[in-house]
């Protein structure tokens, strides 16, 4: 049996503790001795267990600019969430420097100098973005004065030739304050344009030649933002699961990508104004517990949960096998490309796997120019293996998507529902809706392709919810199925040249958090955020390997990028194997005070009820959990860094054993949860 990590010498997390831990990151927690311990003996570090990088969380200053508030990280020269009160105002401005392919340039922030008064602030910073062929220096200064006013430039050269796809600002606006809601913006050639920010996730652009635009923050109270240096235009973030609409340069309708000589200067500036007189500037005071309670309204299906075959990887041992029993996936997804010679193994495989696992396959088909004759081919090999087949996805293996067409010839050949849609983004689907009605809707979604710190992944949860309902308004009676939902994004769909891969480097498909204690907690968010909303059916990940639920035998092939344990489940796999056993039960929609912090889900089946809460923040989180009408006797089961790697490790009896009593007052549960940590509390009838 594996040591265990030893707790702290109390029993719980004292008050005093977790009051102490602040917003801009980890404090007391990880100020002990050995909080980044080394790694000896094939332990992880509490870094590694957090989110699966040897190195502590960002670093945020807060920062005022007379009633307002907001965040400035300075790892990323990133400004974040500009609040007036309890309003948002800006989800979030930076500058970006995206190469020919729309990969984003990691920025090094270096020689940062902060002067902060009473009501406003001024800092400066060098910002220098190198890789590959790409050398660029751009000077930062930040200013915020007592009037409300933030000002955000940047000075740049390029210090070598290269190709760009977009360099400058990119400003976020919130969707929960926006969405809907009525904004004016002031085009280049002097025009003013009254508008409303999209409901629905909008396909293509809302706005173009913005120079400035403005929308009402409360009553009274306006904040206009106003570019310089380029011409401006605002997409719909949803489509890529993003909570925000980015006003962004250059427009794209311009030639891209574009020729960058040595030497080109750049330089941009945007400035935030507020026009009226506020009447709060520092908001309710918040609770230090984050509040989580059931919301109004009946509770839904819970959907069927699978997960995708892992063709690149060897077929599952036996012990591998049984952990995904144990799993219990509704399905199991199997890519099926028409083109290559390998796919009827792969389909056998598959197949073979499914029947030992007593679940359906949701078949995936790529088809190439000679797609009838390859369906055909496909059709007699279904008869041939006669695998249970849930409903077939049918996509054009260039396009990635159900082209014209494609949909009737499907149908012709194969039993059972077949679908249409996008295995790429949400954004492909929205912009290419099928012609023709299938029985089934379906589109991939990930978190990183704009963004890919912690905080940002958060966000996309909101963004999730609103593919859903945008999906139902043009979706008739079809089922809608996400599929895959993965951490990373699988390919490049907009490249537009070759995509080089740093040997070094792990690909670009895998993202260390995989083995996380964070990558539990965002696949907590996701789930809540995807089940609530109405999907019909969610397949995420792969069954082993770096992109799955469980590390390969003989562990990753990159272990000093990939740390994980061979043999091991990764802490993922206990959120999608607790919500398994409530398969065919209910999802009981679910409020959380701070989104942002924690995720957390409600289920209930054959009276049994259950409440899956995680902490998605770098500070230890105190939970308060409603559950009116639950009544019972309340236990609860933690997946911390305290338990982690046992739980990775032996997860048979993890799940067995490592229960404890939960604390309940006047039908509240109460629970303290460690950084990333994750918990599930049951209601014992």
């Amino acid at each position: 049996m594996s040591e265990k990590r030893r707790r702290p010498p109390s029993s719980g997390i004292r008050r005093r503790d977790w009051l102490r831990s602040g917003t801009a990151g980890i404090t007391w927690m990880l100020s002990a001795p050995g909080a980044a311990r080394a790694q000896s003996g094939n332990r992880l570090t509490r870094w590694q267990l957090y989110y699966g990088r040897p190195q502590p969380v960002p670093d945020w200053m807060a920062l005022r600019a007379g009633p307002l508030t907001m965040y400035f990280d300075r790892k990323l020269a990133f400004l974040r969430y500009v609040r007036l009160g309890d309003h948002e105002v800006i989800r979030g401005l930076y500058a970006a420097v995206r190469d020919r392919n729309w990969g984003t340039v990691p920025p090094q922030v270096n020689d940062l100098k902060a002067t902060v008064y009473e009501g406003g602030f001024e800092v400066t910073f060098d910002v220098v973005c190198r890789q590959g062929p790409i050398d660029f220096l751009w000077k930062g200064r930040l200013r915020g004065s007592e009037e409300g006013t933030v000002r955000f430039e940047m000075d740049g050269e390029a210090r070598s030739t290269f190709l760009r796809n977009r360099i400058g600002f990119c400003l976020l606006h919130p969707i929960r304050e926006c969405a809907g809601n009525p904004c004016a913006v002031e085009q280049t050639g002097g025009g003013r344009e009254e508008g409303r920010f999209p409901e629905l996730i909008s396909p293509h652009q809302p706005f173009f030649n913005i120079a400035a635009i403005s929308h009402e923050v409360e009553p009274g109270v306006t904040a206009e933002v106003r570019f310089e240096g380029e011409v401006f235009e605002m997409e719909d973030q949803r489509n890529w699961t993003d909570a925000s609409y980015k006003t962004y340069c250059t427009p794209l309708a311009r030639p891209f990508p574009v020729k960058v000589p040595k030497g080109t200067r750049i330089k941009q500036s945007v400035t935030l104004r507020l026009e009226g007189e506020p009447r709060e500037t520092g908001g309710r005071r918040r609770s230090p517990a984050v509040e989580i309670r059931p919301v109004d309204g009946e509770a839904a299906p819970l959907p069927p949960v699978g997960l995708r075959y892992a063709d690149e990887s060897p077929v599952p041992t036996p012990a591998q096998t049984a952990r995904l029993r144990a799993m219990s996936p509704s399905h199991l997804r199997v890519d099926l490309h028409l083109e290559d010679e390998g796919w009827g193994k792969v389909f056998r495989q598959a197949a073979s796997l499914a029947r030992e696992l007593g679940v359906p396959l949701e078949a995936a088909v790529y088809a190439g120019e000679d797609a009838e004759a390859q369906l055909r081919r496909l059709a007699a090999a279904e008869a041939e293996l006669e695998p249970r087949i849930v409903r077939w996805l049918v996509y054009d293996e260039k396009k990635r998507w159900t082209t014209a067409g494609l949909l009737g010839r499907a149908r012709r050949f194969l039993k059972g529902p077949v679908g249409a849609g996008a295995d790429t983004n949400f954004t492909e689907l929205n912009r290419n809706r099928p012609e023709q009605e299938p029985d089934v809707i379906c589109y991939a979604v990930n978190p990183q392709v704009h963004a890919f710190d912690n905080a940002s992944l958060v966000e996309t949860f909101e963004g999730l919810r609103d593919t859903v309902r945008t999906a139902r308004s043009f979706a008739g009676a079809a089922t809608i199925a996400v599929t895959t939902v993965t951490l990373r994004q699988q390919f490049n769909p907009v490249a537009t040249g070759k995509v080089e891969q740093d040997p070094d480097a792990l690909p670009s498909s895998v993202d260390p958090r995989q083995m996380s204690l964070f990558g539990a907690g965002w696949t907590l968010g996701s789930l809540q955020a995807l089940c609530e909303s109405g999907a019909g059916s969610v397949t995420y990940y792969e069954t082993t390997g770096w992109r799955g639920v469980m590390e390969l035998e003989g562990g990753p092939p990159m272990p000093d990028r990939f740390p994980s344990i061979p043999g091991a489940v990764f802490p993922l796999y206990h959120v999608l194997a607790d919500v398994q056993e409530f398969a065919g039960g209910e999802v009981v929609p679910a409020a959380v005070s701070r989104p942002l912090e924690a995720a957390a889900m409600m289920l209930q089946k054959d009276g049994r009820r259950c409440v899956l809460a995680a902490n998605v923040s770098g500070k230890v989180l105190y939970l308060r959990i409603a559950t009116p009408g639950w009544e019972g006797r309340w236990r609860k089961r933690v997946l911390d860094e305290y338990s982690a790697e046992r739980a990775m490790r032996e997860p048979e009896e993890f799940r067995r054993s490592e229960w404890g009593p939960a604390t309940v007052r006047g039908g509240v549960l109460s629970v303290a949860l460690l950084p990333y940590a994750y918990a599930r509390l049951e209601c014992e009838a």
